[in-house]
């Protein structure tokens, strides 16, 4: 099969559209035919050499596909060949052909398309865990969500509209998207290049502060997020694109009861990941199939032009998620 692997670790110049072998299902696993799958920021944290695989999962990068099954394990019983599937994987998205848990894969409901689906595991999945299963969001005043324009933050405003409509949406964007933000159903937008965050949230919020917020950036954060949470408010920690060191007042965080919890997604153990899977599917995959929740789509580059993929992604210029596609 064809796929992108990399001739070293650095930037998008290493990826090389080879031929690689087709991989076969074992035990539970089935073999997806790709048709569409999604570039993530983790993608190119592993490009860079950063985000390593799990051991046992695929070197190639892509750790979310949509498409067809091929073939399946010999313990494997959910699907039968030929069924529309969207799975989460550890690894070898970007390829024909990639190997999945069966109990990581989900149906692909009949409104939507392979390349609407390539787009909702890996940051929908991760805006649902992380916002109501970790910080149980639901039926809270507020969340801040940074990032705006993003993906992780794009589906964590169309979650927090439809399961917690009557929660305050506050999200940090830069100048050039805060339109579109707020359009996506943020109540309020704050352009972080130009404002305090801190400081908006602290007006908006009446003093009070959010109660949860989603935050990828970190170290330098930090500070500004404890100040803008509230009384027994949870940081959501997914990501360290601004440093992994920062000072913390551990006195103010034990006054206010605040928590952070740390968390990130693929290192999870496979039966881990299938529970978070299951409980994905029933509450948040009907809103898919209604047309409720609709996966915001930037751009699109053939399989073989994934480098320029990951160039935009690096640019920062993108709007939703980023596809790939597999051409016949």
């Amino acid at each position: 099969m064809k796929a992108i692997i990399l001739k070293d670790f650095g930037g998008p110049e290493m990826m090389e559209f080879a031929e690689v072998d087709t991989p076969s299902p074992t035990g539970d696993q089935i073999l997806i035919k790709v048709i569409n799958a999604s570039v993530n920021r983790p993608d190119v944290i592993q490009r860079q050499g950063n985000y390593p695989p799990v051991p046992g999962d695929s070197e190639i990068l892509g750790l979310e596909v949509a498409g067809t099954v091929e073939a399946v394990g010999a313990d494997a019983t959910r699907f039968k060949l030929g069924d529309r599937v969207v799975a989460l994987v550890g690894g070898g998205g970007y390829a024909e052909y990639a190997l999945a848990y069966e109990a990581h894969a989900m149906t692909i409901p009949d409104a939507v398309s392979c390349e609407q689906a390539a787009c909702i595991c890996e940051t929908y999945i991760t805006a649902y865990l992380n916002l109501f299963m970790l910080a149980e969001l639901e039926g809270k005043k507020s969340v801040l969500i940074h990032g705006g324009g993003g993906g992780v933050a794009t589906s964590a405003i169309q979650l927090c509209r439809a399961l917690t409509p009557q929660t305050e949406i506050i999200v940090t964007a830069s100048s050039g998207k805060l339109e579109r933000v707020a359009g996506q159903g943020a109540n309020h937008v704050i352009d972080y290049r130009e404002q305090n965050f801190a400081e908006e949230v602290r007006r908006i919020t009446e003093k009070r502060g959010v109660d949860v917020i989603l935050d990828h950036i970190g170290a330098k954060y930090l500070e500004s997020n404890m100040k803008s949470l509230a009384l027994a408010g949870t940081l959501m920690l997914i990501g360290v694109m601004g440093g992994i060191k920062a000072e913390l007042n551990l006195a103010a965080m034990m006054v206010k009861r605040q928590r952070i919890i740390g968390s990130v997604l693929r290192s999870r153990p496979v039966l881990e990941k299938a529970a978070i899977i299951d409980q994905f599917e029933t509450a948040v995959m009907p809103l898919f199939a209604s047309g409720a929740i609709e996966p915001l789509i930037d751009a699109r580059f053939p399989l073989g032009q994934a480098a320029e993929a990951h160039r935009l992604m690096e640019r920062g210029g993108h709007f939703g998620k980023i596809v790939l596609q597999n051409q016949e």
